[in-house]
């Protein structure tokens, strides 16, 4: 099971850190995610980790502001954002698949395992 949290209201420019907790204690076997659905739109892809931590992917318009991270010892991934924008309003969600050493995926379609949500609002 995963649990997206950290959310919350920010204003333009500011930052959040965003964490997943797995509680099944299971998050070093997994490809991680990190997604974004925004009022009236597609579900997107933020961010992707390897297993092991070493190999990161991004979605191009958060590219220079956020990164994501793991701690597999604590179970959790991270999604540290800096300069928030408003388009950046939205849920976020935390995903995981299996995968082999060094993968990653930006393909919503491959996750099977999803946290529920946490809402980001950036103000203007």
């Amino acid at each position: 099971q995963l649990q997206a949290s950290g959310g919350g209201l920010v204003q333009t420019g500011g930052s959040l850190i965003l964490s997943c907790a797995d509680s099944g204690g299971t998050i070093a076997a997994y490809v991680m995610g990190w997604f974004r659905q925004a009022p009236g739109k597609e579900r997107e892809f933020v961010a992707t980790i390897s297993r092991g931590g070493t190999v990161r992917d991004y979605a191009d318009f958060v590219k220079g502001r956020f990164i994501i991270s793991r701690d597999n010892a604590k179970n959790t991934v991270y999604l540290q954002m800096k300069s928030l924008k408003p388009e950046d309003t939205a849920v976020y969600y935390c995903a995981a698949r299996q995968g082999v050493t060094g993968e990653i995926d930006n393909s919503i379609n491959r996750y099977d395992v999803w946290g529920r949500g946490t809402l980001v609002t950036v103000s203007s």
